[in-house]
């Protein structure tokens, strides 16, 4: 009988945009393309204040941690029989380089055939004529920006690859990878600019290599080729570390940014993702972080999901405001839903971080959130706070995960008769503010779930049994204020 691989399948590591010539000389000239690189400063999120934190690489990580290995041998890629657990570099830039190859670049079409070749010549050296092996052998894809793109063009591009070659992957984790393009000062790089092949972020010829049809104003749906439940989208939210080309690139792409690539710009339609403070690349970047790491190891080795949203049910004004509302004038508001996760005993990252003082928090008017006619939309559009991948195997006492969710909603501030109100209130004060230690325990028959206000009682605390539903579980939350809203979390198997 084969040894079982799930879900310690190979790891394919594909690397993200080198714009010009030196950059794919210094590329071509590292084995292992960034996937190695670590950092030993960690921004304390946005005072500024940088503290010593070690992270070895995800590479060293993933050796250290699950045993993976390179499948580097004697000067050269092994060619010989490989394990399972191998972390495989696509060095799909050998080909721009002077020295290695023609010195032209793949164009995304092409490297994204390439991918597909190497995911079978990978089948090919970790299963052999095993039968048994051949039938359960998968991959997990790992890309860090533009190279998402050329793992979505073998995904979805049906001249490139077919449903067998996709039944071959089993998981896709992207870093930065701008699944809906790359704006520059607001506008979306001209389909014209082929300096660098600059314009593989244009729409329209994201559209191409993609497979998708017509015109699509957005281009960030999988288009029904590849579950995107089984896509996982890292989003840094720091634009200001990034300081590619002397911080023009920052500028140039603002807040609401890694520095290059638009939060709303960084995310497959459908698919988990989580949100950090990190910067695109460099000392502070995705890839090189805590945070990311531990989202790609418990996405694809996780055994539990949780999701949660926030369904508002009453978004209370302040008394002047509530007054000018009686005499009937004319009131508007947009509301800040801010989210964050941090796993028991975890100091130094945060699984999912959406914060009003990073410019990443949820924005809803509150027109989307409670007057839906007046909105033009069909139903509510309940904040999407979260989707965490938690491990078991990481519980170190007794059998309940344990999380907590710092959770908190504010306003931008009113305006009255199209005027801003600031008159008598605090300018984005908060509705609601708390966290909630949540405790998640498996039983037989699925999982049972406790949560508690930490804000108000100690964290170790049993605390209250959450109401089971059809959906999930529903927490009902209040303020003093008058907000009312209901946490729901589903909670499933993950695998």
């Amino acid at each position: 009988m084969s040894t079982p691989l799930a879900p310690h399948y190979p790891i394919i590591y594909v690397r993200g945009y080198a714009m010009t010539p030196g950059e794919v000389a210094e590329t071509v000239s590292t084995p292992y393309m960034g996937f190695n690189l670590g950092a030993t400063k960690l921004r304390q999120a946005w005072d500024g204040r940088v503290l010593k934190h070690v992270f070895e690489s995800p590479l060293i990580r993933l050796m250290k941690d699950y045993g993976y290995r390179d499948t580097f041998a004697d000067g050269s890629e092994s060619e010989a029989r490989l394990p399972a657990r191998s972390v495989v570099i696509y060095r799909y830039y050998e080909t721009a380089d002077a020295d290695l190859g023609t010195g032209k670049a793949l164009s995304i079409p092409e490297a994204a055939a390439g991918l597909k070749t190497l995911i079978h010549r990978v089948r090919e050296q970790v299963c052999g004529d095993d039968a048994g092996l051949r039938a359960q052998f998968k991959v997990h894809l790992v890309a860090h920006s533009m190279g998402g793109l050329v793992v979505r063009a073998f995904l979805q591009n049906d001249h490139i690859s077919n449903a067998a070659d996709r039944a071959l992957v089993d998981k896709v984790f992207t870093y930065a990878t701008p699944h809906n393009g790359i704006e520059v000062a607001g506008m979306n790089i001209p389909a014209v600019l082929g300096l660098w092949d600059i314009n593989n972020f244009n729409r329209s010829k994201m559209a191409e290599y993609l497979g998708l049809s017509g015109k699509p104003a957005r281009v960030d749906s999988l288009d029904g080729k590849f579950d995107p439940q089984r896509f996982f989208c890292f989003v840094g939210t720091n634009h200001r570390d990034y300081d590619v080309a002397l911080g023009i690139s920052r500028r140039l792409a603002g807040e609401m940014s890694d520095g290059l690539v638009k939060i709303d710009n960084a995310t497959v339609r459908g698919a988990p993702r989580a949100f950090a403070y990190r910067s695109h690349s460099g000392p502070y970047g995705v890839v090189n972080s805590e945070e990311g790491y531990q989202n790609l190891v418990r996405f694809l080795f996780g055994d539990v999901r949780v999701d949660g949203h926030l369904e508002v049910a009453a978004l209370p004004l302040p008394p002047s405001v509530q007054k000018a509302k009686d005499q009937g004038r004319s009131i508007r508001a947009s509301y800040y839903f801010e989210a964050t996760v941090v796993p028991r005993g975890t100091f130094s990252f945060r699984l999912s971080e959406r914060r009003r003082d990073t410019n990443s928090a949820i924005l809803r008017s509150y027109d989307e959130l409670l007057d839906t006619r007046r909105a033009n939309i069909d139903a509510p559009r309940s904040p999407v706070l979260f989707s965490a991948f938690l491990d078991t195997a990481h519980i170190t006492t007794g059998r309940t995960l344990v999380f907590a969710l710092e959770l908190a909603v504010s306003t931008t501030g009113y305006t009255i008769d199209r005027k801003l109100w600031p008159d008598q209130h605090l300018e984005g004060e908060y509705l609601f503010r708390d966290t909630l230690t949540l405790r998640l325990t498996r039983n037989p028959d699925g999982f049972r779930l406790r949560y508690l206000s930490s804000d108000e009682n100690w964290s170790e605390n049993t605390g209250t049994l959450a109401e089971a539903t059809d959906g999930g579980y529903a927490i009902a939350l209040s303020s003093k204020k008058g907000f009312k809203a209901t946490l729901r979390l589903v909670v499933r198997t993950a695998g």
